[in-house]
């Protein structure tokens, strides 16, 4: 069986918005250790363990220091990199 197809692959597809991605993006930022999330076309993802998964963005979100755009951006990659499962 094949890889499931990463967020922006989804995205690309047209199967999930940037208005979904984006809420996505927005619920890991209030609450990083947030689990499964419908992010849209009937799929959940992970949002702490793609966050996890992807350690710029990890360490991103872990620094205190670190700005909110930048925070933002990585938490974006980690999305769009993420394997959602169908739901």
């Amino acid at each position: 069986m094949a890889d499931p197809k990463t967020t922006g692959e989804l995205r690309k597809a047209a199967e999930v918005t940037d208005d979904e991605i984006n809420a996505a993006v927005d619920a890991v930022l209030a609450k990083p250790e947030t689990g499964q999330y419908p992010i849209g076309g009937g799929y959940l993802l992970d949002l702490a363990a793609a966050i996890e998964a992807h350690e710029p963005s990890a360490k991103a979100l872990a620094d205190p220091e670190a700005k909110p755009g930048w925070r933002r951006t990585m938490a974006r990659t980690a999305i769009l990199m993420g394997r959602p499962e169908k739901a």
